[in-house]
């Protein structure tokens, strides 16, 4: 058997003032999550604890993501979460605020024949 990916979903958070990458990563995940339904694991009676769940998040300082905060907020499954250079920064004009944007891919894989 080997590992093989059911599922791939995408998302995209923000955060429009304070430039908080955690808080957008997050609002990413969120996204993603609202936009699948796996309800065949349970129809194909798949153990959802044996679930590997891998997170990337795309921003622009990756090291401001608190991944262990990303990496919490997946509730079921195995989970790994990374940060990698991405999304994207809009400053404000005239102000030292900026919008911060992140994407997140969530990839699902399973131990399969």
């Amino acid at each position: 058997m080997a590992l093989k990916r059911i599922i791939l979903e995408m998302g995209t958070g923000n955060d429009l003032h304070g430039g908080d990458y955690t808080k957008a990563a997050l609002r990413a995940v969120q996204d993603a999550l609202h936009h699948s339904s796996l309800a065949f694991i349970r129809t194909l009676g798949l153990d959802i604890k044996t679930m590997q769940v891998e997170v990337t998040i795309g921003v622009q300082q990756p090291d401001k993501v608190d991944v262990e905060a990303v990496r919490r907020s997946l509730p079921y499954g195995v989970v790994t979460a990374k940060a990698v250079k991405g999304g994207l920064d809009v400053p404000e004009e005239g102000a030292h605020d900026r919008a911060v944007i992140a994407s997140a891919a969530i990839a699902v894989r399973f131990d399969l024949p």
